[in-house]
């Protein structure tokens, strides 16, 4: 009997750690499949009132300088401006942010903000882009630029804000703007197109691995990765270069013709300072002012795409990067 008895609770505890083990098992695997469900649930826009936000941060920073009184005043002086400014119906400032990758991944929610705000704008309004790209495939940032070029069919002012790097596809959406305004030691311009790729042809031979190619169409592959490139191939790949960059010119230069596009469309890229001197940009100065400057006149206010979460991630935030930081670590 005491056997039977020792036996049943260590039967007892190796059911409770199993449970256990199961439960967080169980745990894991929900989290990811939410992760997952995550990216196919509907984003919805998210718009922030910038100047009321402002308003704030100074309204917080006095309260710690000024007497109670005067803090007081303030507050009444900042009531009556909110009250006459919505009488006044001031012209509206919406601002975007573009962060783009080597596939302009960003366009999706930059496709969509804009259809949202084209619904709202009215002549008068003002688009500010923020944007920050090193540039990326050319189809992938056409189409970027071709969002852009939404606004100004509408003859809605576009401003372009560089402050860090607009260059190559990111310089092709730039150009767009009506005005172009960069920070002192942004990186603007490589207007030109760069196709590279390795051959592994000779190492194939030396295994004695063939390595056979079908094409219908003479220039169906120009250069291939395994098969041996010819110079023929070889000259056609280049004429391929060249027309994507002569496209590429037309386009900045249609958009800005102040420029000698001959003469920047080298490939190279220029800080700020010298950007303002090629006419690559129009005058220097950052994002930041340019809001804290418009804030005197304007409404403004920022658009961005949120991705709505699970429930659970919305009753428990952090949950998710915590067992994903601890999957990361297993």
């Amino acid at each position: 009997m005491e056997f039977l008895n020792d036996y049943g609770l260590f039967l007892a505890k190796a059911l409770t750690v199993l449970l256990v083990l199961l439960t967080i098992i169980s745990a894991i695997v929900a989290a990811l499949r939410s992760a997952r469900q995550q990216e196919q649930l509907p984003s919805r826009l998210q718009v922030r009132h910038l100047n009321e936000e402002l308003r704030q941060a100074s309204l917080a920073l006095k309260s710690a300088m000024l007497p109670a009184k005067a803090i007081k005043r303030e507050r009444k002086r900042l009531k009556l401006e909110r009250k006459r400014r919505d009488n006044d119906g001031r012209r509206r400032l919406f601002v975007l942010d573009f962060h783009g990758d080597i596939r302009a991944s960003a366009t999706e929610s930059l496709r969509e903000e804009i259809t949202a705000l084209l619904t709202v704008a009215e002549a008068g309004d003002e688009v500010l882009l923020r944007l920050e790209s090193g540039g990326g495939t050319i189809p992938a940032y056409g189409l970027a630029a071709a969002q852009l070029l939404r606004l100004r069919d509408r003859q809605i002012d576009l401003t372009v804000a560089v402050d860090r790097v607009a260059a190559s596809g990111g310089y092709m959406m730039a150009c767009v703007g009506n005005q172009i305004l960069s920070a002192p030691f942004a990186i603007l311009g490589s207007i030109g197109v760069i196709a590279q790729l390795p051959n592994f042809n000779r190492m194939l031979k030396r295994h004695d691995i063939d390595f056979e190619q079908f094409m219908a169409g003479e220039h169906k592959r120009t250069v291939t990765l395994f098969g041996e490139n010819t110079e023929q191939g070889r000259e056609k790949f280049q004429q391929e270069i060249e027309r994507a960059h002569d496209l590429f010119k037309d386009f900045v230069g249609r958009h800005r013709p102040q420029l000698d596009v001959e003469a920047i469309a080298t490939g190279e890229y220029w800080y700020g300072i010298q950007a303002l001197e090629y006419k690559l940009s129009d005058r220097l100065q950052t994002s930041d002012d340019y809001l804290l400057k418009c804030s005197e006149e304007l409404d403004i206010y920022l658009l961005s795409k949120g991705v709505r979460k699970p429930l659970l991630s919305r009753l428990l935030p952090g949950v998710d990067d915590a067992l994903a930081r601890l999957l990361g670590r297993a």
